[in-house]
C-alpha cells in the first residue's frame, strides 16, 4: 500500500491550503512585529527601554516567527514549484529574503546592538524596508 501524499492533500483539501496560508501570515506577523519594535528602539524611539533587554525578548520571538513562516512557505512552495519558480515576484521575494538575512547577520557580527551608531540605524532602516518588501512581494506573487 502506498503511503498518503501530504502535498496532494494540501492541493485537494478545501481547507488545508488556506490554513497553511494563515499560519504563514501569522509567522510573518510575529517576525515583522517583533523586529519592527526592536528596529524602532535602535532608531531612538522608546529610549527608556534598555536595548539589550528588548533584544533578549524580541530576538527569540522573531526567530520563532521566521521559523513558522519558513516552514509554511517551503510547504506551500513544494505544492507548486513549477508555478512559483518562473514568477518574478517570487524570485524577487527570495532575493530580498537573502538580503534581509545578510543584513541581520551583519548587524549581529559587527556588534550593532552594543554600538547603536549611525550604521546600526541604517541597518535597522534597511531591515524594516527589506522585510516590508518581502511582504509586498509575497502578496504580489498571486497577481504577477
Amino acid at each position: 500500500m502506498t503511503p498518503p501524499n501530504p502535498l496532494a492533500a494540501l492541493q485537494t483539501s478545501p481547507w488545508a491550503y488556506p490554513a497553511l496560508e494563515a499560519a504563514h501570515i501569522a509567522g510573518i506577523a510575529v517576525l515583522f512585529g517583533s523586529l519592527l519594535l526592536f528596529e524602532l528602539r535602535v532608531l531612538g524611539l522608546g529610549r527608556t527601554i534598555e536595548t539589550g533587554a528588548l533584544a533578549r525578548l524580541a530576538l527569540p520571538v522573531s526567530v520563532a516567527g521566521f521559523a513558522l513562516a519558513a516552514l509554511t512557505g517551503l510547504t506551500m512552495f513544494a505544492t507548486q514549484p513549477q508555478d512559483l519558480l518562473p514568477n518574478p515576484a517570487f524570485r524577487l521575494k527570495m532575493l530580498l529574503l537573502m538580503l534581509a538575512g545578510a543584513n541581520a547577520g551583519w548587524f549581529h557580527a559587527r556588534g550593532s546592538l552594543v554600538r547603536a551608531d549611525a550604521i546600526a540605524r541604517v541597518q535597522a532602516l534597511a531591515s524594516a524596508g527589506l522585510w516590508l518588501s518581502v511582504i509586498v512581494c509575497g502578496r504580489a506573487i498571486a497577481y504577477v
